[in-house]
């Protein structure tokens, strides 16, 4: 039986880029807290660079997913936290670079005044459909 189990665009709503309307799972779900552009050593990973901190959050987040035995395909929902909205072409293309023929999960994105600790441009968090 599939973990994730439809991923709807929906009539009559604006087609999304890249991200469903709504994702529907059976089976239980893990919320991911939010991944940033940390190296292993707890070094920034790309100075004022969002498409390279965006690669690092999500290479983190992949790291999270592998240690629960998921996938980019059981990714159910995306939150996304920018400095800067008009950067938001640097997140799509290191989004999609990523999850490649992967799904797209429900997405959002929200502009905000600041992260954690200076010089964090993005953060991302998920919600995970896990397998049996």
């Amino acid at each position: 039986m599939p973990i994730v189990d439809r991923h709807l665009s929906v009539p009559g709503v604006a087609p999304g880029l890249r991200y469903a309307h709504a994702v529907t799972t059976t089976g239980q779900l893990a919320f991911v807290s939010g991944q940033v552009a940390l190296s292993e050593d707890g070094a920034l990973v790309g100075d004022g660079d969002v498409r390279a901190q965006t690669e690092r959050a999500l290479r983190n987040l992949g790291n999270v997913l592998t240690a629960l035995g998921a996938t980019w395909s059981d990714v159910v929902r995306f939150n996304w936290y920018l400095l800067d909205v008009s950067r938001i072409q640097d997140v799509r293309d290191a989004r999609d670079a990523v999850l490649g023929d992967a799904p797209t999960p429900a997405s959002t994105l929200i502009q905000v005044a600041g992260l954690f600790r200076p010089g964090f441009l993005v953060e991302v968090d998920a919600v995970v459909a896990l397998p049996d």
